[in-house]
């Protein structure tokens, strides 16, 4: 049996938990959620945690993989991360073992989906998934993150993006004028994923549309399939997803994960989604195959970090 720490630290979010793995099979036995802004760094963080009911204690895991909502450098430290006030560097903290690594908040949504984090997901397009192929994975939360996971003959790899902050795609006048608008905003270079499909995105959008200034939680409570923040969105997300299913040519499938899907399926169920991922004048018929899946584990982050923990205790 392994004995494993995995975290996943988000934007808003920072959570924690004690995995137990036997015969590559993964077990939580506890976990913890703390505010991220609540401290005032990394160190800190590490401190409540400590101080804190957590059953885990410092010397007492195996392996250790906390995932991160930011560029990771070497698997040891973070320092561009868009939205959390603080770096990370794992030479500064003592966890008790050398088998601890930082991957990308994504890259752990990747690797979940070789766990039973997915068991109850929702699946949007049946598709034909091919076994052994590359799976995309993308998400929009606080956030809009992108990963994939490649296959090889030991283990799975997942690949690292910052594709959130890539210029996003707008067609046709109204769109055109919209973009100028999130852009204004945002106070941002360029209209991108991160303030185009996230919860920021959906709050622009709708005051945009409505003239009303609410929160994505207020948004959620008055918005229905009819609305044309729903249609909108739903569209904008089906576009990112086409385009990375296209990117990594995922026969795999590709995986929706973060909280503005699985908190409100409206976006992703609504006819505008699939219309506007199908929408391709070349692989058309390729969009039709592929599996769309949402993942509605708000903790599959830690599944993920817990299976690349795994993996990494095997490769030292």
């Amino acid at each position: 049996m392994v004995k494993i720490l995995a975290a996943d630290i988000g934007g808003t979010n920072s959570r924690f938990a004690v995995f137990e793995s036997t015969d590559g099979e993964l077990k939580m036995e506890d976990s913890i959620w703390l505010q991220t802004h609540d401290v005032e760094s990394f160190p800190l963080l590490l401190e409540q945690l400590w101080d804190s009911d957590f059953s885990g204690t410092p010397g007492s895991f195996d392996s250790i993989t906390l995932a991160v909502a930011g560029a990771v450098s070497h698997e040891r430290k973070s320092r561009y991360l868009p939205n959390i006030p603080w770096e990370i560097d794992l030479d500064e903290v003592d966890f008790g073992t050398s088998n601890a690594a930082l991957i990308n908040d994504f890259a752990a949504q990747a690797y979940a989906c070789r766990t039973s984090a997915i068991n109850d997901s929702h699946t949007i397009q049946k598709g034909e998934a091919e076994p052994d192929s590359v799976i995309a994975v993308i998400g929009a939360g606080t956030g809009l993150g992108y990963s994939a996971l490649l296959p090889s003959k030991s283990e799975w790899t997942a690949l690292a993006s910052e594709g959130g902050h890539m210029a996003f795609p707008f067609n046709g006048q109204e769109e055109f004028a919209y973009a100028e608008f999130n852009r204004r905003e945002s106070k941002r270079n360029w209209p991108e994923g991160d303030s185009v499909v996230t919860g920021l995105g959906l709050r622009l959008l709708h005051k945009y549309l409505t003239g009303n200034d609410l929160s994505p939680k207020e948004i959620s409570e008055v918005v229905t399939p009819e609305s044309e923040t729903t249609k909108w969105y739903a569209r904008f997300y089906g576009r990112a997803c086409r385009d990375w299913a296209l990117s990594t040519m995922c026969y795999g499938g590709i995986y929706i994960a973060g909280g503005i899907a699985s908190k409100n399926k409206l976006f992703v169920d609504s006819p505008d989604f699939l219309a506007e991922f199908h929408n391709s004048h070349v692989y058309e018929s390729f969009l039709h195959t592929v599996p769309v899946i949402l993942n509605v584990n708000e903790e599959s982050g830690l599944y993920g970090a817990a299976f690349y923990a795994s993996q990494l205790r095997k490769s030292r």
